[in-house]
């Protein structure tokens, strides 16, 4: 009688992971994980060890959103401590993210084991799911339930503790069944009631002045045809956020930019909108829960998602709709295109907005020294190329390039998420250019952002991840002092000191370079971008405020009086 093959834990992960398309796994070596790198060295994984595990999650995440593959990160258990933040950040950004982390032994759990902490719980606030694997025979099922679970509804991380005697725990290959995903993760297509489609329409032809607003949800897809057909055959106006920027490029006529209320005005005009239309877009504080006078007490709100809880969730809804946004759209259009649609002129008002919001843009750009955030983005703007993608970090400076330059390719117009945590464009850059390794990465952070994952430049450097940075230095954390001084008239611990953060690049085996005057700017650009290694150019700036810090300000003391 044949003997049977026998395999380990480690070899039934990498198998399953490969059944997902698998290609690159973000980690950072450590005891527990230590079989499956391992196995993985034999396997053709491209391994991509950063120098935090947050990081390795943060790339992670980015992969996942950009490409809509499972963004897969690894790391042993003072790793996964370490990885917390990530995860919380994955969970805000919609990541399809798998975490994977070893620990002690299974029969030693409970009893003080090397670096035992509860994994499975810690997880559980920040994660979509979180499960311990108990025998290796299970692995091929908690990976197809983690993946499975990371893309339903509204996407984000789920969390497997692997303990490493699991890892290394030998079966035999006919205990184990293997399912490809399309078995147990059919593509999403749900359709919405097709009444309430013809009704959504109805609403929206009645409208004098609609405004469609795509969220994170609506960026799911890799393409931005469905709403651009929508658009067009409507002729409404829309706005893009988060994973939505660049589905419709800002340069097309009836798109009106970034929803930012506080850094777009033509997005702080959804108060005079008589409908609004929310593409996968949430009824969060970032739209002040959909209530007046954010959005008008009459405005009708059409409320498409595909998870039922996000529908009318803090506002009642003219109509709902859950599914699979993209494909409703296409049932939208469907529907659309047997009527005429004139342009409104609703329409004048909005580009009327953004014509004296470019003028503003215009008059900060002065070639001043020290040069202002502005100068600085208006210079990077007349470089830019189509195909170029940029990361925004938060923060005044960032703040400032989020308010003008344009997104007009779909998952190439990065910034942090929700959740506003500072330092992940770094590694969400290093993702970026994984992903668009034949176009130009750009990365604009602040010198307080750049502290959190700066090291990973030594990641750049070793994985040869050519990505240019734009640090703007004003030596402050500067939106928080801005908002202390307009509300307490003083800064409290938010000075920074002018470090020459491109010398620390430098010392990584990348390029950077310090830069005072505006007509310095342009030719260091140019010599970042040429110089084909990882680049920093630490641009020393004025502490301005952004108009993000103004609404902030004026929101706060309005609160105050009520």
């Amino acid at each position: 009688m044949a003997k049977m093959a026998r395999v380990t834990g480690s070899h039934l992960i990498c198998r399953a992971l490969k059944l997902e398309g698998v290609t690159n796994i973000f980690t950072l070596a450590g005891d527990h994980i230590l079989p499956l790198l391992d196995m993985m060295a034999d396997q053709d994984f491209r391994l991509i060890d950063t120098r935090h595990e947050q990081a390795a999650v943060h790339m992670a995440d980015a992969w996942g959103r950009i490409t809509g593959q499972p963004g897969i990160c690894m790391y042993t258990t003072p790793g996964f401590a370490n990885a917390i933040p990530g995860l919380t950040n994955a969970m805000h950004s919609e990541g399809p993210v798998v975490s994977i982390a070893g620990c002690a032994d299974l029969a030693d759990l409970g009893r003080g084991a090397q670096q035992e902490i509860d994994q499975v719980s810690m997880a559980v606030p920040v994660t979509k799911g979180s499960f311990i694997v108990h025998d290796a025979r299970r692995i091929p099922d908690f990976i197809a339930r983690a993946v499975r679970l990371a893309f339903s509804a509204r996407r984000g991380p789920v969390h497997l503790t692997i303990p490493i005697d699991v890892q290394e725990q030998m079966v035999g290959e006919e205990e184990i069944v293997f399912y490809s995903s399309a078995e147990y993760r059919p593509i999403e297509s749900t359709l919405a009631d097709p009444d309430l489609v013809r009704r959504a329409i109805a609403l929206l032809r009645q409208a004098q002045r609609p405004l469609v607003i795509a969220g994170s949800a609506a960026g799911y897809t890799l393409s931005g045809e469905a709403l651009q057909k929508f658009i067009e055959t409507t002729r409404l106006p829309v706005l893009t956020e988060e994973q939505a920027r660049g589905l419709i490029s800002d340069d097309h006529p009836y798109a009106f930019g970034f929803f930012e209320r506080g850094l777009n005005r033509a997005a702080a005009k959804v108060r005079d909108a008589d409908v609004v239309m929310l593409l996968g877009r949430k009824q969060d504080f970032t739209i002040g829960f959909c209530r007046p006078p954010s959005v008008a007490a009459d405005a009708k709100i059409i409320q498409i998602d595909p998870s039922p809880t996000e529908i009318g969730r803090n506002r009642g809804v003219a109509i709902g709709m859950v599914g699979d946004v993209t494909s409703v759209l296409e049932q939208l259009t469907k529907e659309a295109a047997s009527h005429t649609w004139e342009e409104l002129s609703w329409l004048d008002e909005l580009r009327a907005v953004r014509a004296a919001q470019a003028e503003w843009a215009k008059g900060l750009a002065r070639p001043e020294f020290p040069m202002h955030a502005m100068f600085v983005h208006k210079t990077l703007e007349s470089m830019l190329r189509p195909d170029d993608c940029l990361v925004f970090d938060g923060g005044d400076f960032c703040h400032f390039g989020r308010s003008l330059l344009p997104a007009l390719q779909p998952k190439r117009w990065l910034y942090v998420s929700s959740l506003g945590m500072l330092g992940s464009s770094v590694p969400t850059a290093l993702a970026a250019k994984l992903a668009y390794p034949d176009s130009r990465v750009i990365m604009l952070t602040g010198d307080g952002a750049f502290g959190f994952n700066g090291m990973e430049f030594d990641t750049a450097v070793r994985h040869k991840l050519n990505i240019v940075a734009l640090l703007g230095n004003d030596s402050a954390w500067g939106i928080d002092r801005q908002i202390q001084l307009g509300l307490y008239g003083r800064p409290v611990a938010t000075d920074l000191l002018q470090t020459h953060y491109e010398k620390v690049v430098q010392g990584l085996g990348g390029f950077g370079e310090f830069i005072e005057r505006p007509e310095d700017l342009e030719p260091a650009l140019q010599r970042a971008f040429a110089s084909r290694r990882p680049a920093l150019l630490n641009v020393a700036v004025q502490r301005a405020i952004s108009p993000r810090a103004e609404a902030a300000i004026a929101r706060r003391k309005s609160a105050a009086h009520k």
